[in-house]
């Protein structure tokens, strides 16, 4: 007698046809992307980045969203949403891209920074994680959450700015093993 898996018994992922139905080339509509902004808004920045398995390749399938404040630091903002999601299959190169603003400090000495949450094959549950920008090099030091996190890791929750003809485009890779892993948070 040959027996197979049952869902129960499989790991994901499963959220694809309402969730991140663009990479799976669905008909139809999933009720958040990586636009968050739209090149008129002032302040606008791209974020672009890879989720890495422990050999440093691509994951094609996983789903990445993030939460966000203003470039005031206020949470539901006008003109834009704070809340995006982004299939890294949507991308020929694997990669995730938020269109955004950047956001301002939310208090409490938080840096600027935003929420992601990652869902992808083989996790049991999402992770969580942070990007901060490396280009408020004051306000980390100064942030509890990050402070939190040994000095070795914190470079992996800082995305990498870049200038480009386009605008500003910040770089942020997501290693979930390995060499540079990620720091995940247990909220």
């Amino acid at each position: 007698m040959v027996t197979k898996q049952t869902p129960s018994q499989t790991v994901g992922p499963y959220f694809a046809y309402g969730l991140t139905a663009q990479q799976y080339h669905y008909p139809n509509g999933q009720i958040a992307d990586g636009t968050l902004a739209d090149d008129k808004m002032p302040g606008r920045v791209r974020i672009i980045g890879r989720v890495l398995d422990g050999d440093g390749q691509p994951i094609p399938d996983a789903m990445v969203e993030i939460w966000q404040a203003d470039s005031d630091g206020r949470y539901g903002w006008a003109g834009a949403r704070g809340f995006g999601r982004q299939g890294t299959g949507t991308d020929a190169e694997s990669r995730f891209i938020f269109d955004t603003v950047k956001p301002g400090s939310i208090g409490g000495g938080q840096a600027p920074h935003l929420t992601v949450i990652l869902f992808m094959r083989g996790l049991l549950t999402h992770l969580y994680t942070r990007i901060y920008f490396s280009d408020d090099a004051e306000a980390n030091r100064a942030d509890p959450v990050l402070a939190a996190v040994p000095a070795d890791r914190r470079h992996s929750l800082v995305a990498r700015r870049e200038e480009t003809a386009n605008g500003i485009v910040y770089h942020f890779d997501i290693h979930m093993q390995g060499e540079g892993e990620t720091v995940f948070f247990d909220f």
